[in-house]
């Protein structure tokens, strides 16, 4: 995979070109297949009683984990946009970096948060925003507002609302928990004897709208390699990440969560990069 170490600093290649760059390798020529979500079991159930020993096992590989990295493969839509990027991905809670490899030439975008300060460096493009809050900048570039920590227990399969309560049974193969708000989590297994594992999770909105979806699928290991976030207004994100040549617990050192920022780059806010940020460039290329 793409090695994760600080990138050196970039020349700027012209705002024009570098958005239109970014627009051309996001956008697909073909249109975008959406992710097609798992079909969830209904009816009344009964009171589940095993389901805290069902939850232990389903978390217990992700539940060890102290870093990952791999290679995503992002394909589907952001705000309305069809987007396909692929990504090398590194996770050592509470630091992130993700950075966006091009065609050729330096990244499309990286990406790096530590705790609650990130920074955004768009090295074709010749921007930079930084000391943002990770969600907001997370949000303004895939539609998904997840702070470092909680982006890797998604990326891993560990991340549910909290609290979760009236577990039931559907069947022998199926488990639930809900919270308030519509929050729900759904655990699941091949049969009598084969490992629980979480394979969708319902997060709450306002009122009684959920918010977003996420949902787990091709386990190895213990752990999802497919994961398809597609939120309660499917023109906010509807996306599907394929994870491979995954590692965990390696060894990231600080300097993997650093960017160096050219100096001539240009300093731009969270609020400037929601209007004209890499999916604002893309919009406006009518690409």
């Amino acid at each position: 995979m793409t090695a994760l170490v600080a990138s050196p600093s970039t020349r700027r290649s012209g705002r024009a070109r570098g958005s239109a760059a970014f627009a051309l390798a996001l956008a697909l020529a073909a249109p975008a297949c959406a992710p097609r979500l798992m079909k969830l079991p209904s009816g009344p159930g009964t009171v589940a009683s095993d389901f805290a020993a069902a939850l232990m096992e389903a978390t217990k590989a992700c539940a060890a984990i102290r870093s990952l990295t791999a290679e995503i493969g992002v394909s589907g839509s952001v705000g309305g946009q069809r987007v396909r990027a692929r990504l090398a991905g590194g996770f050592a809670p509470p630091s992130v970096r993700l950075e966006a490899a091009a065609p050729f030439g330096a990244p499309l975008f990286i990406f790096v948060a530590s705790g609650d300060d990130a920074t955004l460096l768009l090295p074709r493009d010749g921007r930079v925003v930084e000391h943002g809050q990770p969600a907001d900048l997370l949000a303004a570039i895939a539609g998904v507002s997840l702070g470092p920590s909680d982006l890797a227990r998604t990326v891993t399969g560990c991340a549910h609302p909290d609290p979760l309560g009236s577990p039931l049974a559907i069947g022998d193969t199926w488990r639930t928990a809900s919270g308030s708000g519509g929050a729900k989590m759904y655990l699941h297994r091949d049969g009598p004897g084969a490992p629980w594992r979480i394979v969708s999770v319902l997060y709450p909105g306002e009122g009684p709208q959920l918010s977003w979806r996420a949902d787990y699928d091709d386990f190895h290991d213990g752990l999802p390699r497919v994961i398809r976030l597609v939120s309660a207004d499917r023109r906010r994100f509807n996306l599907e990440l394929a994870l491979s040549q995954l590692e965990t617990n390696v060894e990231l050192k600080p300097e993997v969560f650093r960017v160096d920022i050219p100096p001539d780059a240009q300093r731009i806010t969270t609020d400037e990069l929601r209007r004209s940020g890499p999916l604002g460039a893309t919009k406006s290329d009518g690409r």
